[in-house]
């Protein structure tokens, strides 16, 4: 693995390549997810299957004029990714948004934001929608950076965990 000899972000991020999945990249996402929130949060099982179906439908339903998903690799090692879905006619939904733990902190995730938002633009969608937990403060930064705000918030049992669900939204015109 290319070590980051500088100790800069940006280099670290440079050394990161954004592609379209391969056959097992989706699993990759569900498996890496689900352990992240198990061992980090303690979410139950609910997540893995929440998982499994967004990635279901990504890829039952996959409309290539509207829908994207990017992995970032490092070093032939996968350490990131995220989906842009349809969610209706002139709204995209930016989903899954995940950066390995040791990759953290690299710039990987903003460029991953910056990648699905970009396209989306580019595709004529006029708004972007996402929906995270408050608890996941670095995710919220990012999304509030690239433009989303706050539109709604709920609380809710989900995962086995009192939950702090949140509604971002971006409009793209």
């Amino acid at each position: 693995m290319a070590s980051n000899t500088t100790g800069s972000s940006a280099a670290a991020a440079e050394a990161v390549i954004l592609r379209g999945p391969r056959p097992g990249d989706i699993g990759w996402s569900i498996s890496r997810q689900a352990a992240f929130y198990t061992d980090h949060f303690g979410w139950d099982d609910g997540f893995e299957a929440l998982l499994c179906k967004i990635s279901s439908d990504f890829l039952n339903n996959f409309d290539p004029a509207y829908e994207r998903c990017w992995i970032a690799e490092q070093s032939g090692r996968n350490v990131g990714c995220i989906f842009l879905v349809r969610q209706s006619d002139g709204v995209a939904q930016l989903r899954m948004l995940y950066v390995e733990p040791d990759a953290q902190g690299h710039g990987i995730g903003w460029r991953l934001v910056e990648a699905c938002v970009a396209e989306a633009r580019r595709i004529g969608y006029r708004r972007m929608v996402l929906w995270t937990n408050a608890e996941l403060p670095a995710a919220r930064k990012l999304y509030e950076g690239s433009g989303f705000r706050l539109e709604s918030e709920d609380h809710d049992r989900k995962f086995g965990k009192d939950f702090h669900g949140q509604e971002w939204a971006l409009d793209l015109a």
